[in-house]
């Protein structure tokens, strides 16, 4: 039996997007106490009563690591306020590049990170474009994968006739069949080889762009290293004009600089972790009306698969 209400919480990880998905609910958010100690402990307080009650509690886990540990003590605190179903909003899922043992004597965190999350009392968990899908098997507890193609393959329904939609590596292969299969377009793949962190080396590019615009797709943006590299190769290789539809922008270091600097007519991004940029080059697209409507579906026990858009070949 559904509860018989549901109410939305937010960390600081980003409160903007919070308050944008209560809004279109036509909801103000829960109360909720967020202190530090002078040694930064973290202290959580709802300011409300939420026994029986559905929570969602709103907060991505990109760095810094607070924002991981707040989401752990919110969870917590619910679960401990007697709350009936407790789902984690994570719009982006932090950790998750680390999603196995791909050398020795390293830490497989995206399954640490789950168990945590589970170990604190989440009893759901939703999010929008992991890194890697399989780490929705991490989990026992139900899991909500929402895909940012549903916000983004609109932008480009007026270049589609010419349009190739590009994986910058063959990881992103099914993101990018799902925005072609929307799109009515072409699916090429970049080769490419890591030879650490951060660092890739574009090998070839499988399928032809010459003459073509191009959108490179892709679940995050971090230095944009890689990203640039492919822009360059795909002109290398006769591509026109070349857009980027990339759902969590970490852009860390030197990364808008780069993103400023290349042959890219516009990169948009979604606004799953907290985000500002002054660029003509990047626009920022609200995921907040995805995430209210599968909000809803699941307090409702509603069906959300229309909003998973992924290509099941």
């Amino acid at each position: 039996m559904a509860s018989k209400e549901f109410k939305i919480f937010s960390g600081s990880s980003n409160k903007p997007l919070a308050e944008k998905i209560a809004k279109k609910l036509e909801m103000s958010l829960g109360l909720l106490e967020l202190k530090r100690f002078s040694d930064g402990e973290i202290w959580v307080k709802y300011g409300e009563n939420i026994r029986g009650s559905d929570i969602f509690i709103i907060q991505p886990t990109n760095p810094p690591s607070d924002n991981l540990l707040e989401l752990l003590i919110m969870v917590d605190a619910a679960k401990r306020a007697s709350a009936s179903r407790i789902t984690a909003v994570i719009p982006y899922f932090g950790y998750s590049r680390q999603d196995r043992k791909d050398q020795p004597r390293v830490s497989i965190t995206a399954k640490l990170i789950a168990n945590l999350i589970t170990t604190a009392g989440a009893d759901r968990v939703m999010t929008m474009d992991l890194h890697a899908a399989q780490i929705q098997g991490f989990f026992d507890i139900p899991f909500d994968h929402l895909y940012g193609s549903s916000i983004f393959s609109s932008l480009f329904h007026d270049i589609k006739d010419n349009l190739v939609v590009v994986s910058p590596d063959v990881g992103g292969i099914k993101m990018a069949r799902s925005y072609a299969k929307r799109l009515h377009a072409n699916l090429v793949v970049i080769d490419k080889r890591r030879p650490t962190q951060n660092l890739a080396e574009i090998v070839q590019i499988i399928g032809s762009v010459e003459d073509k615009d191009v959108l490179i797709v892709d679940d995050l943006i971090d230095t944009a290293g890689t990203f640039v590299a492919a822009i360059e190769a795909l002109k290398k290789n006769g591509a026109r004009n070349i857009y980027g539809a990339v759902t969590h922008p970490l852009l860390s270091g030197s990364a808008k600089e780069r993103i400023e600097n290349s042959d890219i007519i516009k990169l948009y991004v979604s606004d799953t972790i907290k985000f500002e940029t002054t660029s003509k080059k990047i626009s920022i697209i609200s995921a907040s009306d995805i995430f209210a409507e599968a909000i809803l579906r699941t307090f409702n026990n509603e069906s959300i698969s229309s909003l998973f858009d992924v290509d099941k070949g």
